[in-house]
């Protein structure tokens, strides 16, 4: 997700819009983010007929919890929230 946070993307889009559009986009496969990745004209269907997918975001969180029972207190190198990718939102 980190990888689509770009502003030839997201721009125009709410931070919420942008991220649940870019877990859409991981949700349909490697061989469509790559596509997406490719050609940002591939994003613009996501974005455009809101296709969303919220709930891949706490597929991790819902996992660790049901094996361990305790919260996943997770740091990440990488945040997949929008607009974290700051060299994919510099000017070209």
């Amino acid at each position: 997700m980190y990888r689509l946070d770009r502003k030839v993307n997201g721009d125009g889009l709410s931070s919420d819009q942008f991220l649940y559009t870019r877990a859409a986009v991981v949700a349909a496969g490697r061989e469509e983010f790559e596509r997406v990745l490719r050609d940002p004209e591939q994003f613009m269907p996501y974005a455009s007929d809101l296709v969303w997918a919220e709930t891949l975001l706490y597929v991790p969180d819902n996992a660790y919890k049901h094996l361990t029972g305790d919260e996943w207190d997770r740091s990440t190198r990488y945040s997949y929230e929008s607009y974290s990718n700051t060299a994919g939102w510099t000017a070209a």
